[in-house]
């Protein structure tokens, strides 16, 4: 980690204040209300000393000759890396929330990181960011058949990207509801167990011409049924985002300019392919936090990301991201994805 040369004990305790006043009230911090805050034990003239000294590294900086201080990308970089702790509070709590209302058994996925985007974005007040799951195929994870009707059977299929897709089909066995679910459920099980694991698009290499004299009569609905999983092997959008708590993060100070909210709002909803690689880089190992100016974007130069993988079998599949103002409480920030993109991870296990 790089601390600035010459940043004594003293420096580093004014610039964790500085900060963290900053990121509490949005207004510049002077040498005053240091000493009155954080009970300091030396004179205003000492700390505004102590504070030139920072700003001459490049740490703070005055919006104006008069103002007190506030602090620079540079700053928070050094905040971030070497002055403060995530929450342990803010990780058990999103926790509790997540358990409390995610149902790991919903057939959609999606539906399941929707939920947690909007739950991120709730506890955290930023925009809450998460990549669908990204596979290199698109294979059966499993299939159900559910009964409709004595006529009529839902066919849902879950892919190993957790994309769900449902169909209503033609069943040929007249029946009554009991007879027609031990139908079903055999027959699940019977097409499970041979397209299982298959590719979607592989599909087109099989037939049901050749089966069990049991399963005879259900030819026809089984080259039904392929015809429509074959529909569905359409290639995924790899940059699918999940998106919450826009009006959320549009209350904070920084993005009173209209010009500063057409930007990130465009990039938002029209340039996710850009976004995308911000939020989910394959080679990230643990939680990145790109701050203002170190992120390549413009419209989000006045923005800080926070982004974790998560994972299936330990290989990174998508990403949990929070994009704030870069006075954001990092503390909680980090916690939030990091446990987010956790409990994801566990899901998918």
């Amino acid at each position: 980690m790089f601390v600035p040369p010459n940043l004594n004990e003293r420096q580093q305790y004014l610039l964790w204040a500085t900060i963290r006043h900053y990121i509490a009230t949005a207004e510049p911090v002077g040498s005053k209300t240091l000493v009155e805050e954080y009970n300091m034990k030396v004179s205003s003239a000492t700390i505004r000393t102590a504070l030139s000294s920072l700003e001459k590294v490049g740490l703070l900086y005055q919006p104006h000759p008069s103002a007190g201080r506030i602090p620079s990308d540079f700053g928070y970089r050094i905040y971030v890396d070497d002055l403060m702790t995530p929450s342990e509070n803010s990780s058990h709590k999103i926790d509790q929330y997540l358990t409390k209302n995610l149902k790991k058994d919903v057939w959609s996925f999606e539906a399941l990181l929707t939920t947690a985007a909007q739950i991120l974005a709730n506890i955290s007040g930023y925009i809450a960011l998460i990549t669908l799951p990204q596979t290199t195929t698109n294979q059966l994870k499993h299939l159900q058949l559910i009964s409709v009707s004595s006529k009529q059977v839902m066919l849902i299929i879950v892919t190993d990207t957790y994309q769900t897709q449902s169909v209503l089909m033609d069943f040929p066995q007249n029946t009554n509801g009991e007879e027609i679910t031990e139908e079903l459920h055999i027959l699940s099980n019977f097409i499970n167990s041979k397209l299982k694991g298959r590719s979607l698009s592989e599909l087109n290499k099989l037939n049901w011409t050749e089966l069990d004299q049991e399963f005879k009569g259900y030819t026809d609905f089984l080259q039904k049924l392929l015809t429509h999983l074959k529909s569905f092997a359409q290639p995924l959008n790899s940059t699918s985002i999940m998106i919450r708590g826009v009006s959320e993060v549009l209350r904070q100070p920084e993005f009173s300019h209209s010009e500063q909210i057409k930007m990130l709002l465009h990039l938002l909803e029209e340039e996710q392919e850009q976004l995308f690689p911000l939020i989910f880089n394959i080679s990230e190992s643990k939680v990145k936090v790109k701050i203002g100016t170190e992120n390549p974007l413009e419209s989000m130069r006045s923005c800080s990301l926070v982004a974790a993988n998560y994972h299936q079998d330990h290989i990174p599949i998508g990403s949990v991201g929070i994009i704030g103002p870069t006075r954001m409480l990092y503390e909680n920030a980090i916690a939030l994805v990091s446990s987010t993109a956790d409990y994801l991870s566990s899901t998918l296990a």
